[in-house]
């Protein structure tokens, strides 16, 4: 088996170069960096990763740890990640875990000994469970805060209160608000936000919990329906998407009789004139939290919450 010696022989350089150009390779001339990249490749040299770590503090990858892949909402925050790291010269790897049990805990203690650092979403979990997972090594969490833990989350709930005061401005009385998984973070945060805002001012119906599925929108019709409701706001658009096809399949028009809140994208695809839509950037929340991860892991730095602002639009009345 081909070692760095062998690298370094073949390629006629020191041990000590052909490390740095395997692992540091702006420290090296791009000739010096060529010659040992072919001699690794042609003796079939492979990095041994640990190996690196312990010489020189560091492994070049990072994680993204979400809960699960099937949500679309984690997709573009991980591609926002991904895009960030691969700026900063790191690689991003993907680790599917709801940090909901205890025993997670074990299996990211694994993954840390081969990682520089965490992004954890997750929404659901503990904060004890998700506090040990974090300790040890440079972590930044995604769209939830703990005390004691540097995170960067998306502002949905002053958007989700500004939406229940714009509905109020706009003559409603009666408002139900569909939630989303129980214990998630951000869902209690929408339901105190929604809460202040209707405060003495409307009728609240806060339904819920509910998975972020159409078949959750689906599922909450009738309780909508039955609570009388003349504006609504869902979790997630994946709700809301449910919930508009289960109004109008009862011989409910949208948002003639009763209007929904959504993401941009159904607004604009169903033509829901003047119902009103939030859109988190999930890439930027992917980079803002990945650049927090790279001062974290470069030392340790501020822990205080960041916060990315989610613009309220409503489209234009009918």
């Amino acid at each position: 088996m081909a070692t760095l010696d062998h690298v370094a022989q073949h390629a006629g350089v020191s041990k000590a170069t052909a490390s740095r150009a395997l692992s540091k390779p702006s420290l090296v001339s791009p000739a010096t960096v060529a010659r040992v990249l072919d001699a690794a490749r042609e003796l079939g040299f492979v990095p041994n990763r640990t190996a690196q770590a312990l010489a020189g503090g560091r492994t070049g990858l990072v994680a993204i740890v979400v809960p699960t892949l099937e949500n679309s909402f984690f997709t573009p925050i991980i591609r926002g990640a991904q895009e960030q790291a691969a700026a900063s010269g790191l690689h991003l790897t993907i680790a599917v875990h709801g940090l909901d049990s205890p025993t997670d805990i074990a299996a990211l203690e694994t993954l840390s000994r081969q990682v520089d650092g965490f992004l954890i979403a997750a929404p659901r979990g503990d904060d004890d469970v998700v506090t040990a997972a974090a300790t040890g090594i440079p972590s930044v969490l995604i769209d939830r805060e703990i005390d004691g833990l540097p995170s960067v989350s998306a502002d949905t709930a002053t958007a989700f209160g500004e939406l229940a005061r714009g509905f109020i401005d706009r003559g409603h009385t009666s408002i139900a608000f569909v939630g989303g998984p129980d214990r998630s973070w951000q869902n209690a945060q929408r339901i105190t936000a929604v809460r202040d805002a209707a405060a003495g001012r409307c009728a609240l119906t806060v339904l819920g919990p509910y998975p972020a599925t159409v078949a959750s929108g689906v599922e909450a019709t009738e309780a909508v329906v039955a609570s009388g409701a003349t504006a609504v706001i869902s979790y997630a658009a994946s709700i809301s998407l449910g919930l508009i096809f289960g109004l109008n399949a009862r011989g409910l028009s949208v948002p003639g009789d009763v209007v929904v809140s959504a993401d941009e994208g159904v607004v604009a695809a169903l033509g829901l004139r003047g119902a009103p839509s939030i859109e988190v950037d999930g890439e930027e929340l992917g980079r803002l939290a990945m650049q927090r991860l790279i001062e974290q892991i470069g030392a340790p730095g501020d822990d205080e919450p960041a916060k990315l602002p989610v613009p309220v639009r409503w489209s234009p009345a009918g």
